[in-house]
Formats: C-alpha cells, structure tokens, sequence
C-alpha cells in the first residue's frame, strides 16, 4: 500500500494471476471522477509522473472509440501510449487496451469501475489484465506505481479546484 493525500492507492498483484488491481477513492462524485478519467483537456492534466507532461494526439472515449497520447519531459518525449476504448458505460465503467509503444506485443486489457461510496465519494477500481506472469512483473518494476500515484494526487488537486 502506497499513501497518499489523505486517501490511500492500492496495487495489488495476484502471485497466481497476470494482473494488477490499483484501488483508489476520491473526494469527488462518481460523475466527475468519471468525467476526470474520460475528458481528454481532464485527462492530459492528470494523468502520470508530476515531472512529465502529456499531449493527446487523438483521443475518442466512446464504446469502440481509440487513444494515443505522447509524454515529454522538458520538451523532449519520452513515451508514448495508444489503445482501444472497449466500453464506455457513463460514469460507471470504462474498458479499454492499453500499449506502451516500445513494447507493442504489451498489451493490457483494464477494466476501471467507478461506485459511489458516500458522502460525493467515488472509489475506483481498475484491474489490468496481462498475457503473462512476466509482462505482469515488468510492468510492476517500470516505476508503474510512481507513476500511478502521483497521477491521483494530480487528480485529487483537479477535483478540488475544479468544477469538473
């Protein structure tokens, strides 16, 4: 378990299974955290690494909809991350592919949920499915979980500020 601003991030990793549960909630209703995760100008002020900065290239969350985005530091890209929006069942469920570029064959499969949990809370919980115990791990060791918990502190403080 990783802490956070007030709310903590959990990611887990079955021993037995190639995936990765990240748990999280959020000071937010279930519409605007789910509006957060969809919106692509919400999206780029989120998600990721606080020292990188996102660019969408193309972005149509729809139920058969698709992504691409590129992150930068200090100009330069580092990375970029494409995929295919599976379903998109408004502020409840979104199931997407997800591809980092220098890994083509890296597919992940992530099913995010979104439920209110009291009080204008929304937990989410998204679980990755991978194609094997290996790619599981590698994708565990590449900072994943930096990456990710920095990104919902990003998130907490939109949500704040913003009437999203």
């Amino acid at each position: 378990m990783t802490s956070t601003t007030g709310n903590e991030t959990r990611i887990e990793a079955d021993p037995t299974l190639p995936t990765i549960r990240i748990v999280r909630e959020f000071d937010a209703p279930q519409q605007r955290v789910f509006r957060a995760w969809t919106e692509p100008e919400l999206v780029a002020r989120w998600l990721g690494p606080e020292d990188l900065d996102m660019k969408i290239e193309d972005w149509e969350a729809r139920t058969g909809g698709h992504y691409r985005y590129t992150v930068h530091r200090d100009g330069r890209q580092v990375a970029a991350f494409y995929g295919s929006f599976h379903e998109v069942r408004p502020a409840t469920r979104l199931v997407q592919t997800f591809t980092f570029e220098g890994v083509p064959d890296g597919v992940s499969l992530d099913t995010a949920s979104f439920e209110p949990v009291g009080e204008g809370r929304t937990r989410v919980t998204v679980l990755s499915v991978v194609d094997g115990l290996a790619a599981r791990d590698a994708i565990l060791a590449s900072g994943m979980e930096r990456g990710v918990v920095e990104g919902y502190r990003k998130l907490d403080a939109l949500l704040a500020a913003d009437p999203v």
